[in-house]
C-alpha cells in the first residue's frame, strides 16, 4: 500500500481528484464568504440543502473529505520525491557506466584514424576526455584489457535535478497554501470620506479569517480617507462617462505611535502595510441627510452609503430611523448624481458626476424590527410589516430633494433633510503570511519544469586502440535517455573536433550505424 500511494501514478491522479474536489467551492455558497447567503439557501431548499450540509459543501475546503485528499496528496509526493532524491544524489556521486565492448551498437557511432606521428591511444583518449569535459560531461578514463584506454562520460543530470526540484517545489506550494488558509484572512470595509478605521475585528463590515487565525495577527494599523476623484470619459463620444481612473488619498498611521502619512491609493495599486494589502475594490456616493422624528428630535444624522446601481451611479438608498418616536422610521429610494425627469414625471440620472443631485424617496413607520435581535441587511428595508406614508401611489407623493433642502412627513411623523455628498470607496483588506513561498515555489517549479524538459541525458564514450598497422584507431559511441533528436548533432561535433585536434589519415564515413 505505501508503494502504491508514493508512486508518481497515485500522486497525479490525487492531484487531479483534489481539483476535481473543489469544484463544488465554487457551485454551491461557502459559510466562510458567506454565512447569510448560505442560510438563505438552505431556507429556500430545505430538503437539498440538508443533505448538502451533511457532506460538507458548504465548507468544502475545510471538510474532512477535502481535507484527507490534501493531506494523502502531501504524503504522495514526499513519499514520492525523497527516496528520489536520495537515489539521484548517489548516482551523482557515481561513475559513469562502463564502456560498452562493441560502441558500433550504439545509435550513433564513428571512428578515425590517426597518422602514425599522432598521439597514441591513452593520449588520444586523455584528449577526448578534455573535450568532453568542457561540454559539460562527467568522465572518467578507463584502461582497457587489450593495453588500450577508454573514457566513460555522462551529462543532462541537471534533468533529473529539474524534475526533482519541481516537484519538491509543488510540495513547496501545497505546504505554504495550507499557510495561507491557516493564518489568513480577509475582510471588507466601506469607508467615507473623513471617516477612520483601525485594523480591529469590530471595525471590518465582514471578516473572513483563516482556520488558525487568532486576533493577535492583526497587523496594528490605521487609515482614514481624506479625498476621492473619480475622472471620467469627456471627449469620446461612444464611451462618454466611462470611468477612465479612480484616485483615494489616504492617510495611513503605523500602530498608536506612527507619525501618518499619505498615500495613494488605485485600481491594481493596492496599499501594502506590513504585508497587509488594502485594494480599492468600489465606491460610489453617500448622501448626508438628518431625520427627525414626530418630537423635532434628531433620530438619525449622518452619510448613508448608497449601492451603485449602473454606470451613471444611480445608487439605491435606505435608511433606518429606529431611534425615532413615537412610530420608527424607514426610508428606501434612490440617489440621482445628475437628474433629469423626462415628461412621464420618472427621474433618472444621465451622468456619474454630481452636476444636479437628486434624492427620491419613499418613507415608511412602524416597527422595523431592530429591537428584536435578528440581523438585517442594512441596505434592505422590509416593508411588509411598515405603513406607507410617501409614495408615487399615495396622495403624498414620493419625496425630492436636492442639496439644502427638507421635508415634512405627513400626520406629524418628522422630517428629512438633504445636507450634502460625500464619496466613499470600497476596500478588501487581505493577510496572507503564505503568498511569498507560494510565489517563490510557483516560479521555482516553472523554471524546473524549464529545465527538466530542455535538457537531454546523453553518455558517450570514445575507445582509442591499436590498429593493425600501428596508428592509433579512435572510435566513438553515444547513446540517449529517451528520445533526443539532437543526438545526430553531437556526433557531427564530436567527429568534426577530432578531426580539427588529430591528424587523421583516412576518415572513414561509419558515422551511420553499420547493417
Amino acid at each position: 500500500m505505501w508503494t502504491q500511494l508514493t508512486s508518481m501514478r497515485t500522486a497525479l491522479m490525487l492531484l487531479l481528484i483534489l481539483a476535481v474536489a473543489a469544484v463544488p467551492g465554487s457551485l454551491f455558497p461557502q459559510r466562510p464568504a458567506g454565512p447569510e447567503i448560505v442560510q438563505d439557501y438552505l431556507e429556500q431548499n430545505p430538503v437539498l440543502g440538508e443533505w448538502l450540509d451533511r457532506f460538507q459543501m458548504f465548507d468544502v475546503y475545510s471538510s474532512v473529505w477535502f481535507s484527507a485528499i490534501y493531506l494523502l496528496l502531501f504524503v504522495s509526493l514526499i513519499g514520492c520525491v525523497f527516496p528520489r532524491a536520495v537515489k539521484h544524489a548517489r548516482a551523482l556521486r557515481s561513475a559513469p557506466p562502463r564502456t560498452p565492448r562493441r560502441l558500433s551498437r550504439l545509435p550513433e557511432y564513428g571512428t578515425v584514424m590517426l597518422e602514425p606521428a599522432g598521439p597514441s591511444p591513452a593520449a588520444a583518449v586523455d584528449q577526448a576526455a578534455t573535450y568532453l569535459r568542457k561540454r559539460g560531461y562527467r568522465v572518467e578514463v578507463r584502461e582497457e584489457p587489450d593495453g588500450g584506454a577508454s573514457v566513460g562520460a555522462e551529462r543532462g543530470y541537471v534533468r533529473e535535478i529539474g524534475n526533482i526540484v519541481f516537484h519538491l517545489s509543488l510540495i513547496g506550494v501545497l505546504a505554504f497554501m495550507a499557510v495561507g488558509s491557516l493564518l489568513s484572512y480577509s475582510g471588507q470595509k466601506i469607508l467615507v470620506e473623513g471617516e477612520g478605521f483601525a485594523n480591529t475585528l469590530v471595525a471590518y463590515d465582514s471578516f473572513t479569517p483563516g482556520s488558525a487565525f487568532s486576533e493577535d495577527r492583526l497587523v496594528p494599523f490605521s487609515m482614514s480617507l481624506k479625498s476621492f476623484d473619480a475622472v471620467f470619459d469627456r471627449e469620446s463620444q461612444t464611451h462618454y462617462g466611462q470611468p477612465l481612473d479612480f484616485t483615494a488619498v489616504m492617510e495611513v498611521q503605523d500602530g498608536t505611535d506612527g507619525e501618518p502619512r499619505e498615500q495613494v491609493l488605485k485600481v491594481n495599486h493596492p496599499l501594502d502595510i506590513h504585508n497587509t494589502r488594502v485594494y480599492l475594490v468600489g465606491n460610489g456616493y453617500a448622501p448626508e441627510v438628518t431625520v427627525r422624528d414626530g418630537n423635532g428630535d434628531i433620530a438619525f444624522q449622518g452619510p448613508v452609503v448608497a449601492q451603485v446601481q449602473d454606470q451613471v451611479y444611480t445608487s439605491l438608498m435606505v435608511i433606518k430611523a429606529p431611534d425615532a418616536q413615537p412610530e420608527q422610521l424607514g426610508f428606501v429610494g434612490f440617489f440621482l448624481p445628475t437628474a433629469y425627469t423626462g415628461e412621464d414625471g420618472v427621474a433618472v440620472s444621465i451622468d456619474p458626476d454630481l452636476y444636479k443631485p437628486e434624492l427620491n424617496l419613499n418613507s415608511y413607520y412602524g416597527d422595523l424590527g431592530l429591537d428584536e435581535g435578528v440581523p438585517q441587511n442594512v441596505y434592505v428595508l422590509d416593508t411588509d410589516d411598515l405603513t406607507e406614508l410617501n409614495s408615487r401611489s399615495v396622495d403624498a407623493g414620493g419625496i425630492t430633494l436636492t442639496p439644502g433642502e427638507s421635508y415634512e412627513l405627513p400626520e406629524g411623523k418628522g422630517s428629512i433633510s438633504f445636507d450634502g455628498v460625500k464619496r466613499y470607496v470600497g476596500l478588501d483588506i487581505h493577510h496572507d503570511p503564505g503568498k511569498w513561498g507560494v510565489g517563490f515555489f510557483a516560479i521555482l517549479a516553472l523554471v524546473a519544469l524549464i529545465v527538466s524538459l530542455f535538457v537531454r541525458r546523453r553518455r558517450a564514450w570514445v575507445r582509442g586502440t591499436t590498429g593493425p598497422d600501428g596508428c592509433t584507431m579512435v572510435e566513438y559511441g553515444l547513446l540517449a535517455r529517451g528520445e533526443d533528436f539532437g543526438l545526430r548533432e553531437e556526433n557531427l561535433a564530436l567527429r568534426r573536433q577530432f578531426e580539427r585536434m588529430w591528424p587523421v589519415v583516412a576518415p572513414e564515413d561509419t558515422q551511420n550505424r553499420p547493417e
